[in-house]
């Protein structure tokens, strides 16, 4: 067996919902929670020292699947391409079992229509479809940042190295992604300016203002430091507690 795999560029990636969108409309799947690839975006840091994640979230067909194993059946990892497929036989009788096979995959892969326990699931398929016609999974064509490239995973290791995560991402140590990953290069001021001089500047009411109204904000820390919990996308959060908690992280694509 070939395994086929992915690669992904975080530095690429603008969570424009492009790949998420071809994908739902090549496969006709209507808008809601069955995203096979889910675009995620998340910020970390305050001002002045801000920066914005971008992230693409699918089933990176691994090389050793626990989630096959967890599914009693429903799933198994076919031998040209290396996918991971489900069984739709099987799946509509094995809802429970695709429940724990979701559990066990890092990357929360399987998608179910809703929390009912019986939902119809769904994942994606690689685009076995697109691949035994000569064409590419339908995600790396819509890609107009090229964050995405696709093709026997030796040959992706060989032009891109071997890394199987990223900072914030869940490790691939034990699932063996068929997938490699390039995370964002670190954050850099382009643009250098006194940035003690921009919080006191910002601070200052306007002249016209009247005398009696205190400062802004009292100390730099009001500024700067960041409540728990004010930021709603402050880490990347993959698996979702429901259907509508999935639906709000990825509001973005859909």
């Amino acid at each position: 067996m070939v395994q086929y795999g992915f690669f992904f560029d975080q530095g690429r990636c603008t969570s424009c919902g492009g790949c998420t969108i071809a994908c739902k409309n090549w496969y006709n799947i209507p808008p809601g929670p069955q995203k096979w690839i889910r675009s995620y975006e998340w910020e970390k840091g305050s001002w002045p020292n801000v920066t914005l994640y971008s992230a693409v979230v699918m089933c990176w067909h691994c090389q050793n699947p626990v989630c096959v194993d967890a599914a009693n059946g429903a799933l198994y990892k076919e031998e040209k391409y290396g996918a991971v497929l489900l069984d739709p036989d099987k799946a509509k009788s094995q809802g429970l079992d695709l429940r724990k096979a979701n559990e066990a995959c890092p990357y929360a892969a399987i998608l179910f229509e809703s929390d009912a326990m019986d939902a119809p699931a769904s994942k994606c398929t690689m685009c076995i479809d697109r691949l035994e016609q000569g064409l590419s999974p339908i995600c790396v064509l819509s890609c107009g940042f090229r964050a995405l490239d696709f093709g026997p995973l030796e040959d992706l290791q060989k032009k891109h190295g071997t890394s199987t995560t990223f900072p914030d991402y869940p490790s691939g140590d034990l699932t063996k992604p068929a997938a490699i990953f390039k995370a964002r290069e670190a954050h850099r001021s382009v643009l250098p300016y006194d940035s003690e001089k921009a919080i006191a500047l910002w601070q200052q009411r306007s002249p016209l203002a009247p005398p009696d109204l205190p400062p802004i904000f009292d100390s730099k820390a009001q500024a700067t430091e960041i409540p728990a919990g004010m930021l709603f996308r402050n880490k990347l959060v993959i698996r979702h507690k429901n259907v509508d908690e999935l639906m709000r992280y990825t509001l973005n694509d859909d």
